[in-house]
């Protein structure tokens, strides 16, 4: 496990980048994280990611067809918000741990 700071503040992270505790999340760490990655978040990335994040206080499986359904962006728009490999991402972002869906 190693720490890293993001706005101010140390962060317990697993050997993947994953926070380990959920509840040290903030909008200032998800931002501060993207932007090490080059991205702006904007408001619609932040309702995926409080979507993503209630989800998981749930205890629901987390999918990006789940995601496409919630109401906030289709699948196409998941991708448009977190290129790459979105759910990976916006798991990151969300400080929750990375689904057993991502290899």
């Amino acid at each position: 496990m190693a720490q890293k700071e993001y706005a101010g503040k140390m962060i317990e992270l697993d050997d993947n980048g994953y926070f380990t505790n959920p509840d040290e999340w903030s909008k200032e760490i998800a931002a501060e994280m993207a932007k090490e990655n080059g991205e702006e978040l904007s408001d619609k990335h932040f309702e995926v990611l409080e979507f993503i994040r209630n989800k998981i206080k749930e205890g629901s499986s987390l999918t990006i067809r789940s995601i496409g359904k919630s109401g906030i962006t289709d699948i196409k728009g998941f991708y448009k918000l977190f290129p790459g490999a979105p759910l990976k991402k916006a798991t990151l972002y969300a400080g929750v741990s990375k689904p057993s869906s991502c290899v």
